[in-house]
């Protein structure tokens, strides 16, 4: 038998025991549910990232509505530049909690007083400030290296670098100056050939001879258009790059920029304009081959006095300068002459500027009459700035649906101004003082065409001592424009609590019925980039209303 004093102790082990599973259980129970909590947490959060990708997508789809809103609506809303109220923390997911709170933000980089790039705002990027990579080819027809000019604007850049690039994308395979053609990659070690065509993506312009990732990209890692705290040794060390490029070039090419946002915050493959006027209809083609129909389109535009001169123009009759009559008579309108519809075009038009300032000599079939001196359709006077506008709207030289490749002189920064070939520092001084770099803040499209210029010169232009003449327009027009047609977007879709974000950047091409897309980038690795004040957020603390979702 046992006895009571063993009996006591074998009770008092049972106990411990059952104190010992009951503590293992609890145990076990408290890491299940901890387990448990964290699995609900890390599938709230893979949610979260997934919604916040689905918020970007939300985003693009809101520019591509307003960017298919004809221009007017589009500024009535207030435009693409700087539109907090259609750009700035958008709600799409409301919830009660801030936590669950889902917006996006459409966000770009701003300009100082200066034209230098600083800050930031809510709204598109046009892609006409940006250097097209792929027009540089067509800049060397109109100026003696002007690829080459345009190129040298960005920090950092070398002559013999901007050559390369050159030698790159040009369809031969002669070697520029300073520049690298197929011998040169043939005889790498991994060898491989140059493109002689286009550019396929900026990134491309990694291949070519001297180019490094610390100049594309620069030292804004995470895109935000700032340095922040952990990019300082990243942006010293592409300084002292930058200084010995300007060594090398013999020339100090910090004081056009800096290498901060690397040359892919310039670049694009992408800009181009809607050769259409300001209604979205397409402007009459001054070349086209049937004058009888040119002249009916003409006319269903302009002064009957247009009509004839250009026809009249068109058909080869002797041009002179304005003022430099050819008979003694006294200068008569295009519109007292009758057109002869059989005779053929016999010479073609440029660009719409070689029309001002010109008169013709009109020179009839009958022996018994006498030539006539035609009056300027776009004499060179004071009427010029109300007539000009008319002109560049209405009319183009090609039928070309889009017109690729110019530098919007509105909004490129200065730095890419410098690169214009033909543009000096008062030019481009003049330019940054005067132009209006939001279009919403121009409302009687003053600056919607390039020859804004010559308006804004006003009476110094024909006294001669404007900061721009018509012959420097002329040899500016095939680089510059007021503005293009396909915007870039930088889209963050943010949860306000920060639980989640994801961010990407699209470019939309609006030369089309429907906006479309272009280029399509994950950003979301390199973070939100922005703090949430600056995305903006609906609860300022947990008793605020939010505000009405998109819908």
């Amino acid at each position: 038998m046992i006895s009571k004093l063993a009996f006591r102790r074998l009770r008092g082990s049972a106990l411990l025991i059952v104190l010992v599973v009951v503590m293992i259980v609890s145990l076990g129970a408290y890491t299940f549910s901890e387990l448990m909590l964290t699995h609900n947490e890390t599938a709230n959060l893979s949610t979260q990232s997934m919604q916040a990708k689905w918020l970007v997508d939300a985003g693009i789809d809101v520019a591509r509505i307003h960017l298919l809103q004809p221009h007017d609506q589009r500024m009535a809303s207030g435009g693409d530049y700087d539109n907090p109220n259609v750009f700035q923390a958008i709600n799409v997911l409301t919830d009660p909690n801030p936590e669950l709170t889902g917006n996006f933000t459409i966000i770009a980089p701003g300009q100082d007083s200066d034209g230098f790039t600083a800050g930031y705002r809510y709204g598109l990027e046009d892609e006409s400030s940006r250097l097209n990579l792929n027009a540089l080819v067509v800049a060397d027809t109109y100026s003696t290296n002007g690829g080459r000019e345009m190129l040298m604007a960005l920090p950092g850049m070398t002559v013999d670098i901007a050559d390369a690039i050159m030698d790159w994308i040009d369809d031969d395979d002669e070697t520029r100056e300073f520049g690298a053609e197929f011998d040169y990659y043939q005889s790498l070690g991994s060898p491989y050939e140059p493109n002689n065509g286009p550019f396929n993506t900026v990134e491309e312009i990694l291949l070519v001879r001297g180019v490094t990732p610390e100049m594309l990209f620069g030292a804004d890692i995470n895109r935000n258009g700032m340095i922040d705290q952990h990019e300082l040794p990243a942006q010293q060390k592409i300084q002292e790059l930058v200084s010995l490029a300007s060594a090398t070039n013999g020339t100090d090419t910090l004081n056009t920029g800096s290498l901060d946002r690397g040359w892919s915050a310039y670049l694009t493959l992408y800009s181009k304009e809607n050769n259409l006027n300001v209604n979205g209809e397409p402007r009459i083609d001054l070349n086209s081959s049937d004058l009888q129909t040119l002249h009916q389109d003409l006319a269903a535009v302009f002064d009957p006095a247009v009509a004839n001169f250009i026809i009249l123009y068109r058909q080869g009759y002797p041009v002179f300068e304005q003022g430099d009559n050819q008979t003694d008579g006294l200068p008569q309108p295009a519109s007292a002459v009758e057109i002869d519809f059989l005779l053929e075009p016999e010479r073609e038009i440029t660009q719409v500027l070689e029309l001002v300032g010109k008169q013709l000599l009109w020179e009839p079939d009958l022996i018994d009459d006498e030539p006539i001196d035609i009056m300027p359709a776009y004499p060179m006077d004071l009427s010029l700035a109300t007539t000009l506008d008319r002109l560049m709207d209405n009319a183009s030289t090609n039928s070309n649906p889009t017109i690729p490749g110019r530098l919007n002189i509105n909004q490129a920064p200065r730095l890419l101004l410098q690169g214009v070939p033909g543009l000096s520092d008062d030019m481009i001084d003049f330019i940054i003082q005067t132009r209006s770099v939001d279009p919403y803040q121009d409302q009687q499209n003053y600056y919607r065409h390039e020859t804004w210029l010559l308006k804004q010169a006003g009476l110094s232009f024909l006294l001669g001592n404007a900061p721009f003449t018509l012959d420097d327009m002329k040899a500016l027009q095939p680089f510059i424009c007021g503005g293009g047609s396909v915007f870039r977007a930088q889209i963050i879709g943010y949860y306000e609590g920060g639980t989640a974000s994801a961010r990407g950047e699209v470019v939309l091409d609006a030369t089309t019925v429907t906006p479309r897309i272009l280029l399509w980038r994950d950003l979301s690795h390199l973070g939100r980039g922005y703090p949430l004040d600056v995305l903006g957020l609906h609860y300022a603390g947990s008793g605020q209303t939010a505000l009405p979702a998109i819908q």
